[in-house]
């Protein structure tokens, strides 16, 4: 599937979960919620999948764990906090360098409208 087509059910499957709890709840609920709306709408994705890092060619558990990847191709970092802050987007921009990855989303769960609280972060995608 193309990566924005792929992204934009990823929006939408976050804008059902919003329009339905609202905000102010904590992030594992999100996350919960929006797997089950994405395994309803037939996407695969992955849990708290563990990222290492490599360093001088030894590959090191370090203890990332990235919310969820969907169809190995989006990582989502979810979020319930007041505003997105610029060590949010450095932070999933370094775990796309690590994985290798092109497209992150940053999906903050705390705001009115759930369109505010969504940060696309892309590391050297060929669009």
């Amino acid at each position: 599937m193309d990566i924005n087509k792929l992204s934009s059910k990823i929006i939408g499957a976050a804008i059902e979960v919003h329009k339905t709890l609202g905000p102010g709840l904590l992030e594992s609920i999100y996350e919960e919620c929006l797997c089950h709306e994405l395994s309803l709408i037939g996407l695969e994705f992955e849990r708290q999948k563990s990222l290492p890092v490599m360093y001088k060619n030894k590959k090191l558990d370090c203890g990332y764990r990235l919310d969820i990847v969907v169809e190995d191709e989006i990582i989502l970092e979810l979020k319930s906090c007041d505003k997105v802050e610029p060590i949010h987007k450095a932070q999933l921009l370094t775990y796309l360098k690590l994985s290798g990855l092109h497209l992150g989303l940053i999906l903050n769960f705390n705001v009115a409208l759930m369109r505010d609280g969504i940060v696309r972060i892309v590391n050297e995608l060929d669009e």
